[in-house]
């Protein structure tokens, strides 16, 4: 019977090119050190509801890594309520070029995104902000994602006129 972690690395490699993704071994790897990574803090923070490993592999990892074919090299992302991570933090595992910004208001959370980052061997390491969007001045960043907001239509307002 496959662990979890060895039916992620096989969702990954089949399913990849139905989202136009390219990895090579070293990126399945590096996404699969992710998961595990997440594995192990979900319990406590709840970073994501619970699926299987290749709902994960597609809903999380491989949505999030469509975004790298509209980013242009050295790409400055900002990432508000970044949570888990994504879409980031697999973008910058497979694109080492980008220069990430990930925001968010939960300590508990800062702390795995944190953790995640160390392990991410980027040439350019994310920078973390533990705030509330509102109540910080907007990084520079050439894009802005937001991934799982709370409050989204809500919030949309605040977030473009504070882009």
């Amino acid at each position: 019977m496959p662990t979890s972690i060895e039916r992620f690395r096989e969702a990954l490699h089949h399913d990849c090119t139905d989202f136009g993704v390219q990895l090579i071994d070293s990126d399945i790897e590096q996404l699969s050190d992710y998961y595990a990574l997440l594995l192990k803090w979900n319990p406590r923070l709840h970073l994501v509801a619970p699926c299987t490993p290749e709902e994960f592999a597609t809903r999380h990892i491989l949505e999030s890594l469509v975004l790298i074919q509209h980013l242009p090299s050295n790409a400055r992302v900002a990432d508000i309520g970044s949570g888990a991570g994504l879409p980031l933090i697999p973008c910058l595992l497979v694109r080492h070029d980008l220069r990430v910004t990930l925001i968010e208001s939960s300590q508990k959370k800062l702390t795995f995104l944190r953790e995640a980052l160390r392990h991410a061997n980027s040439a350019t390491p994310g920078r973390l902000i533990g705030a509330r969007f509102e109540n910080i001045p907007a990084p520079e960043a050439d894009f802005i994602t937001c991934r799982a907001l709370d409050r989204f239509p809500a919030m949309l307002p605040k977030l473009i006129d504070w882009a």
